[in-house]
């Protein structure tokens, strides 16, 4: 008896860890995400929007990178991108986040980061033109996650303010 007990604790934990995962990871978090950090800029952006081409693209680069889960841009220049690599607890809203956290970084009158610093993730999150678009997460075969989200009309130009 206690052994099944034990076993259905053991069930109901899973399946409250999986529900919490997926339950940020789904289009409607990513976009939320994104539009919660744009709407932080006090401009009036755009909401971001959920674009199922820019995701189908975000999907696929996503599972090519299942075998090394390397920390890699794809090549493409129709979509801006932003990748996260991670241990398998953090989920796609948690990964906006971590874009957004470097805002601290970024000095919109200079138009820079920080010395030493990296603010562009956060850019691209909150660039004005870039008006929708597609994430996918992926589990690496070294137990890993990989995230990616991208955005079209792409942002982050040199020499260009983000808003």
């Amino acid at each position: 008896m206690e052994s099944s007990r034990l076993i259905l604790v053991m069930v109901c934990v899973f399946v409250f860890l999986v529900s919490i995962c997926q339950a940020q990871n789904s289009p409607d978090d990513f976009v939320n995400a994104h539009n919660n950090v744009r709407s932080q800029v006090g401009l009036g952006l755009p909401y971001m929007t959920w674009n199922n081409t820019v995701a189908s693209y975000a999907r696929s680069y996503a599972q090519n990178r299942t075998t090394d889960c390397a920390l890699k841009l794809s090549d493409t220049d129709y979509y801006g991108e932003n990748v996260f690599v991670g241990t398998i607890s953090y989920t796609g809203v948690f990964a906006v986040n971590a874009w957004a956290d470097e805002k601290q970084y970024y000095n919109y009158t200079t138009n820079t980061c920080a010395q030493c610093k990296v603010c562009g993730h956060y850019t691209q999150v909150v660039w004005r033109a870039s008006t929708s678009l597609g994430c996918a997460r992926v589990t690496c075969n070294n137990g890993w996650i990989f995230i990616t989200c991208n955005y079209y009309p792409p942002g982050n130009f040199v020499g260009q303010r983000p808003y």
